[in-house]
Order: C-alpha cells, then structure tokens, then sequence
C-alpha cells in the first residue's frame, strides 16, 4: 500500500473512530481536553510511523499508540504529584534551586557581554532611545520629546538596536 493511501486510511479511520478513541482515552485520563489532545497526537505518531514503514492494522495501531499515551500521561501526572507533596507546604520552592546554574551563568555573561558590544557599535541617538525605552521606562512620546524627533524615529531607532542586539546573541550562539 503506498503512503498516500496509507495515509488516507488512516484519516478515514481517525474521523471514523475519533468519538470511540477519544471516549477511550477518556476513560484513562479523566479529562475530556486531554483525551483530545492524546488522540490527535496518536494520530500524529501513527501517521509519521506509516511514512517511516507499511502499518498493516492502522485502527489497531492508533489505539495501542493512543493508549501508551494516556499511559505516558498518568505516570507524568502522578509523577508531579509526587514532586507536588514532596514540598511540606505543598510548594514547590524546596525542589528549584534558588540561583541559577553555573552553566546559565556563564551562558547569562555572555550574552551581556554580546548585548554591550553590539550596544557600542550603535549610532548615539540609537542607544540612548533604547536606553531611555528599557532602563527608564519612557514611552515613546516622551523619548521623542526629549531627543527633539519624530515618534516614528523613535520606534525605528528602538527597533533597529533590539535587532542589532539579538543578531549579536544569536551569532553569538551559534558560534
């Protein structure tokens, strides 16, 4: 059977037997959005594995794959129970690490360090807009006035050093 008819299949089954499927994993979750969702992602799942391979009982497969969902989702659930009870006040502050980690940090001071350079290369007018925008919390009429431009300039400034400063992250990402 090709992919295409495969695939055809497999919608037909899924329009067919969506109420069936969904009651099913209805059952499991006891969530009628779950359910739902865990259904169109069975689908999904089903529907890629077809491209990857010929599926000689789709109906079958959708529900076997649908069920492990559902399965995959109480245990995560119950997991997060546990993390949910393991707090004394029933919080969750005892389980985050109260600073970030090392890596996140350094990652963290990178950045910056990016931010600043790509800062300094920007025209004056620029940097003290953006300046004004996020340290000051000026609106852009009142940078406009201060600076002696126009609103539009002002947003044109502001939007060209905020490009300039996630070009400078993301080359420095991928570097």
């Amino acid at each position: 059977m090709s992919t295409d008819s495969q695939r055809d299949l497999l919608t037909h089954i899924f329009q067919a037997q969506r109420r069936a499927l969904v009651g099913t994993i209805y059952r499991m979750v006891g969530c009628l959005y779950t359910a739902e969702d865990l259904a169109h992602d069975a689908y999904l799942r089903v529907a890629n594995a077809a491209r990857e391979r010929p599926v000689t009982h789709l109906q079958a497969f959708l529900y076997q794959t649908a069920r492990n969902l559902a399965l995959d989702h109480i245990r995560r659930e119950r997991l997060r129970g546990t993390f949910m009870s393991a707090a004394p006040d029933g919080t969750t502050d005892a389980i985050a690490a109260p600073q970030p980690s090392q890596e996140t940090a350094v990652m963290d001071a990178q950045n910056l360090t990016q931010v600043e350079d790509a800062l300094a290369t920007l025209p004056d007018r620029a940097r003290r807009a953006l300046m004004l925008s996020r340290l000051e919390g000026l609106t852009y009429p009142e940078i406009a006035r201060r600076l002696g431009v126009s609103e539009n300039t002002v947003y044109n400034d502001i939007r060209a050093a905020l490009a300039r400063c996630l070009a400078a992250v993301d080359d420095g990402d991928t570097a």
